[in-house]
């Protein structure tokens, strides 16, 4: 089943269920999905976006709620922050399995070994290797200052 099928099934559920929060999360992931979709046939390409695509919109969905929340938190709006919170658990869901602080500095070393990096300038090197692995599972800002960490 793919991850547009799964928020599908999971969008009828929540109608059913008469879940309000849930479903209006999952119409809002619609039509983040929709939107680039969109985007996508603008840059020539056919068709809906795939699963790593689906991963990386998801992916900034939650990572603009926690900002908003923390935004939120600031201004002592707790009943927004709250909401975005609730939002925040529902579109992870859909996301694998985040690694764990362990499981992420094992990776960063196994990509420099193979890649042989040794220096700051290969940053960029062991990064994209690592997003192209660990897409949607690792927070590349963190690993970003391991592996910045490890090279220096």
């Amino acid at each position: 089943m793919s991850l547009r099928d799964k928020i599908s099934t999971e969008l009828k559920a929540a109608m059913k269920a008469k879940d309000s929060t849930r479903l209006a999360t999952l119409r809002l992931i619609n039509a983040a999905i929709k939107d680039r979709d969109i985007a996508a046939r603008g840059e020539g390409k056919s068709g809906e976006i795939g699963d790593s695509e689906l991963i990386a919109v998801l992916t900034r969905m939650v990572k603009q709620r926690r900002d908003s929340a923390r935004a939120y938190e600031e201004a002592a709006r707790l009943d927004l922050a709250e909401k975005e919170n609730a939002e925040i658990v529902v579109i992870e869901t859909f996301l694998p399995r985040q690694m764990s602080e362990d499981e992420t500095a094992k990776a960063i070393d196994a990509v420099i070994a193979e890649t042989g990096a040794s220096s700051l300038r290969d940053i960029g090197t062991v990064m994209g290797v690592l997003k192209q692995r660990h897409a949607g599972q690792m927070d590349f800002a963190r690993a970003g200052a391991l592996v910045k960490q490890k090279l220096a």
